[in-house]
């Protein structure tokens, strides 16, 4: 496989997750909980065959608290998702996407009545700073 390939195959699985968060709160179908980025580093582990000590490690945390990450029960700090995603040479601002989302979706989870709206104006608010 190529690393055009690889980069391809990165974003449609990243695509597919962020369309799948999308869904969850325009259509109100089930979501994960926000656990995207817990997804995709137990999906990488198993891919490369790291072990959880192995990852642990290069967090300098203890192996119980990377499995709570990977199960999506604590939430990673960003400069640990950096981490993760240099280590398994992923694009960084993916898997910052994929860690930033989990945050929104978690923010506005039990809020059903209003969630749409303030993602609307958040939204319009990025906007205006990016220009």
């Amino acid at each position: 496989m190529t690393k055009c390939s690889e980069v391809e195959v990165s974003k449609s699985w990243l695509c597919a997750n962020v369309l799948n968060f999308l869904s969850c709160l325009i259509f109100g179908f089930p979501c994960s909980g926000g656990n995207e980025i817990s997804k995709k580093i137990k999906e990488l582990r198993y891919e490369q065959g790291v072990l959880q000590r192995q990852l642990a490690a290069l967090l300098e945390i203890d192996t119980p608290m990377f499995s709570k990450i990977e199960r999506g029960d604590r939430k990673a700090k960003r400069e640990q998702v950096i981490k993760i995603a240099e280590y398994f040479h992923q694009d960084v601002n993916e898997m910052l996407t994929l860690w930033l989302a989990d945050k929104v979706l978690d923010a506005v989870e039990n809020e059903d009545a209003i969630n749409l709206a303030a993602i609307k104006i958040a939204k319009g608010e990025i906007k205006a700073k990016n220009t």
